[in-house]
């Protein structure tokens, strides 16, 4: 990789960047079992469960990336006034994070999705939650958080999985706030609208397909649809990400830039696109240009998928990557 050292150096100066993270939590609950017989009762697996675990999802997903890359990372967003919200209050402290941002409301639970998992392979999903809009009184109590922070952030990341707390009204505030720092946005399947003017949108294929009302089928309808969301969106650049097939990069001062997956096994895809914001925020925090925060992230997505469960990484993994690519004498973007 001819600018493998650029980016140890990108890599390097992550301790000294600093994110603000907004959007939707989530307590990803995981249940561990084994299957050995199908049930008398229905054609169904019968899972004898051998350990539980939780970990911190969604916007507090992004969050943990960041933080366990070295960057200083702030989170807000919403938790009910129940045990699962306790747990992931308590989860982001045994991680070495605050939770000084998260804003409880009494009307709604903490979201929460439990993965069912036997022989690393998931058998089955069950999501408990509230997606009902925020109320008036709840976007002042994040708002009022966020605002102090922005003189010492560099970059804004906006996490939309679509459960009330990303709204038109905070988007617009986040905008006015953010001024000139690079704002990211993930956004959920559905309308896109309200992110216009931000500076990098990332969709997976079906959020870009649904937004834009057609089917990406090949390279050139890829093509078509990076450059109607720039048009549309007024954005400085669009990260589609495409799965196996990697992803790319829409800037409008450039054409597109394919970059190939790099994942060598793939067990578990959860919270992929999590580890992708969280290291493209984090690169551009430290000066690195769109590409390399988009090669960054793409090598970080790729280690990530070959891990069970919502799983992160470190600087370490990712300098390893580079190191074994260079060996390979592959190049990783095209």
């Amino acid at each position: 990789m001819q600018n493998r050292q650029r980016l140890k150096e990108i890599i390097s100066k992550f301790s000294q960047g600093r994110v603000l993270v907004v959007g939707d939590l989530i307590l990803d609950e995981y249940v561990w079992g084994s299957v050995s017989r199908i049930s008398p009762e229905a054609p169904i697996p019968v899972v004898e469960v051998v350990k539980q675990s939780s970990l911190p999802g969604g916007a507090a997903n992004v969050a943990n990336n960041i933080h366990s890359l070295g960057g200083i990372v702030f989170l807000s967003g919403v938790v009910g006034q129940d045990g699962n919200g306790n747990l992931l209050k308590e989860g982001l402290l045994k991680r070495g994070m605050e939770n000084k941002g998260l804003v409880v409301d009494r009307g709604r639970p903490t979201t929460m999705k439990t993965r069912i998992i036997a022989h690393h392979q998931q058998v089955v999903r069950v999501d408990r939650e509230s997606k009902e809009t925020i109320s008036d009184s709840i976007l002042k109590q994040l708002l009022a958080y966020c605002r102090p922070l922005l003189d010492d952030i560099q970059t804004v990341v906006i996490e939309d999985y679509g459960k009330g707390v990303i709204t038109a009204q905070l988007m617009l505030a986040i905008k006015e706030m953010a001024g000139s720092r690079m704002l990211i946005v993930d956004p959920r399947v559905g309308s896109f609208s309200q992110y216009k003017g931000t500076h990098l949108l990332t969709p997976n294929r079906h959020e870009a397909e649904v937004a834009l009302g057609k089917e990406i089928r090949d390279e050139g309808s890829l093509r078509e649809a990076g450059k109607e969301l720039l048009h549309q969106l007024s954005c400085q650049a669009v990260l589609i990400t495409l799965g196996e097939d990697g992803m790319c990069l829409f800037q409008k001062e450039d054409s597109m830039t394919h970059i190939p997956t790099i994942a060598r096994e793939v067990y578990d895809v959860s919270g992929a696109g999590d580890t992708v914001v969280a290291t493209a925020s984090l690169a551009l925090s430290v000066g690195a240009t769109l590409k390399e925060a988009a090669q960054l992230s793409n090598l970080a997505a790729g280690i990530v998928v070959g891990k069970v469960g919502t799983a992160t990484l470190s600087r370490s993994e990712l300098e390893r990557i580079l190191d074994e690519m260079e060996e390979k004498g592959r190049e990783g973007i095209k």
